[in-house]
């Protein structure tokens, strides 16, 4: 349970070395997501999974630990037990993404765990259950979060760093049987269709960034020793400015030709 007294790979972009994996015959891993309206937490028993999920609307920073503490009730653990602390780092919501990392370090720092932030692009790939994946979340102000992936025998391979554009000038994918998974298949699905065409083979518009598929890249991450300390982490933003004014949304979605002097 939570002590009262005291959180190319899928590892998001970090600065610092990685810490060396334990060596352990168990590994005992806790994931969480709050990078959409979904707030969901999921704990890795080698191998089993147990999952706590809620479409939470604003209630994120509420429910998350309850959450937790359920989880690790339920499996009978203190946070000391676990090996890693895995956490979906964006891209996302500003705010969701921040709770998640803020919990992950707060939870890590008291426990003396290391932390795995993943790519919530990377964990719909994972959901998808794919092999080649274009993964697209909406962004607002006519925007996509962007990255695409390739599965191979080592994991998933990046093919598109994680992006900020609009649907119509999503990079374009070479071959054909991508699966396209997230939100802006859903609200920018005719732009998207029309720049991929016949790339796209499948398109699963209901899939979101879930702490089970955090998970599996986390332990998948922790066994390349590519955990960090609790310090390290950071949110995954992608846009450049986390806060723009009204006058700056309304030039950014009307495009380049609204731009003062255009």
């Amino acid at each position: 349970m939570i002590p009262r007294s005291g959180q190319q790979s899928v590892l998001a972009s970090v600065s610092t070395p990685p810490i060396a994996a334990a060596s352990r015959s168990t590994l005992n891993l806790l994931a969480l997501d709050t990078s959409t309206q979904w707030c969901s937490a999921a704990l890795w028993l080698d191998g089993r999974v147990l999952v706590r999920e809620e479409d939470a609307g604003q209630r994120h920073s509420d429910l998350i630990v309850p959450m937790i503490d359920s989880l690790l009730q339920e499996a009978g653990l203190h946070l000391q037990a676990l090996d890693a602390i895995a956490f979906g780092a964006g891209p996302g919501s500003f705010t969701g993404v921040r709770i998640a990392c803020g919990v992950t370090q707060g939870l890590a720092f008291g426990a003396g765990l290391p932390v795995i932030p993943v790519c919530t692009l990377a964990a719909l790939a994972q959901a998808s259950g794919a092999q080649r994946v274009v993964a697209a979340l909406d962004a607002r102000i006519g925007e996509i979060y962007h990255a695409s992936y390739v599965r191979d025998v080592q994991g998933w391979r990046t093919v598109h760093e994680p992006s900020l554009c609009r649907a119509e000038d999503a990079p374009l994918l070479e071959g054909a049987l991508w699966t396209g998974c997230g939100s802006a298949f859903k609200v920018y699905e005719a732009a998207l269709r029309a720049r991929l065409s016949e790339a796209l083979s499948a398109v699963r518009d209901d899939l979101v960034p879930h702490a089970r598929d955090v998970a599996a890249l986390g332990v998948h991450a922790y066994e390349l020793g590519q955990a960090i300390a609790a310090d390290d982490a950071a949110p995954l933003y992608v846009r450049d400015k986390v806060a723009m004014t009204l006058s700056e949304r309304v030039l950014r979605k009307a495009g380049p030709s609204a731009a003062p002097g255009a």
